[in-house]
């Protein structure tokens, strides 16, 4: 079943009060238990990717995966060798494609928290 639905996420940087301009975010379809690589974004100014990750008849129904390279941002924007958290992966699915699906991720370099947005 396809839809006229969309797939968005962004990314706040909860630690520095601000969106986590250029983090690397991998998207992955997910099919009997294996994660398929589809495209890989990096967050613009609002933490935010430019266009939504899926939209329209390419919005199915399925499981799919967010790996957030959270490590590789924090060390990059605090000059630590490494933190706590490296890659948050966010699996989850989509029921119906007609629907928004927005996947926020607020992030620290030692937790974070994710919901289903509007």
């Amino acid at each position: 079943m396809t839809g006229t639905g969309r797939l968005t996420t962004h990314v706040l940087d909860t630690a520095n009060g601000h969106p986590a301009r250029g983090m690397t975010i991998d998207f992955y379809r997910v099919e009997g238990g294996k994660a398929i690589f589809e495209t890989s974004v990096i967050t613009n100014e609002d933490g935010r990717c430019d266009e939504p990750l899926l939209a329209g008849e390419n919005l199915t129904e399925g499981a799919y995966r967010l790996s957030f390279h959270v490590g590789d941002y924090f060390s990059r924007l605090n000059g630590m060798p490494a933190t706590f958290l490296d890659i948050v992966a966010v699996d989850f699915r989509v029921s119906d494609p007609a629907a928004h699906y927005h996947v926020p991720l607020l992030v620290s370099p030692y937790g974070y928290s994710t919901y289903r947005g509007s």
